[in-house]
């Protein structure tokens, strides 16, 4: 019985080491790390009941174009005799899963060898997955390579959406809410403002009124002294 979860840096040794037992395509442990750096929910592998390693999935994101922002599959691999248990497509599932999910990507993609009849098989037969176009002499070898695409359902996608747009619609309308309280108190503020310099004004007005009257009073008594 195979237990499948998310790879870890741990895993990327035996990861390699599946690689260069079951592909031509091989690849340094530095790309590993990367991939599971930038990606690390891309990542899948499974391991038997004493936790050997048996297969993995490695994968990324492709999104220099913003436009077309979608996960590629670098590599799959499962062990020879743990082949025909249905693993690759579970490992495939599951960074699939993480693709949509977690970076919202509409497709995934790969690429196969023209005469690798069994994983083309997996791929459009199993997955789902559809010829997009033919790379002429994709690999080193010069073999041709089918570009596969599988598209995630878009009605998921739009649910996704709409419920965030539901979920920040609610917050929109608060922090609506609390910019017109601001400006309410804003303008309450500047009101205060003003009707305090009007009464300052009218002192200072009251104060010229009253002194001017004082200096007119002094001069009548002066002239009745007279």
């Amino acid at each position: 019985m195979a237990t499948l979860r998310r790879a870890d840096l741990f895993d990327l040794f035996a990861m390699q080491s599946a690689n260069l037992v079951n592909l031509p395509e091989n690849y340094v442990m530095k790309y590993y790390f990367f991939h599971a750096v930038s990606w690390p929910q891309l990542l899948s592998v499974a391991h038997d009941s004493g936790g050997k390693l048996v297969g993995y999935v490695l994968a990324k994101l492709e999104e220099d174009d913003p436009a077309d922002r979608h996960g590629h599959v670098t590599s799959v691999a499962v062990l020879r005799q743990n082949r025909k248990l249905g693993l690759a497509s579970k490992l495939m599932n599951l960074t699939q899963h993480g693709m949509e999910e977690v970076f919202d990507a509409e497709y995934a993609s790969l690429h196969v060898r023209v005469t690798n009849r069994a994983a083309y098989s997996l791929y459009k037969h199993t997955l789902g997955y559809r010829i997009h176009d033919v790379d002429k002499e994709y690999y080193a070898d010069k073999e041709d390579a089918f570009s596969m695409r599988n598209y995630f359902s878009a009605d998921k996608r739009k649910a996704k959406k709409n419920a965030a747009a539901l979920t920040s619609a609610p917050r929109a309308a608060t922090d609506a809410a609390k910019a017109a309280d601001g400006e309410k108190a804003a303008t309450a503020s500047a009101s205060a403002e003003a009707l305090a310099a009007a009464t300052e004004t009218e002192g200072a007005k009251g104060q010229e009124t009253g002194g001017g009257g004082g200096a007119s009073s002094a001069g009548k008594k002066k002239k009745k002294k007279r």
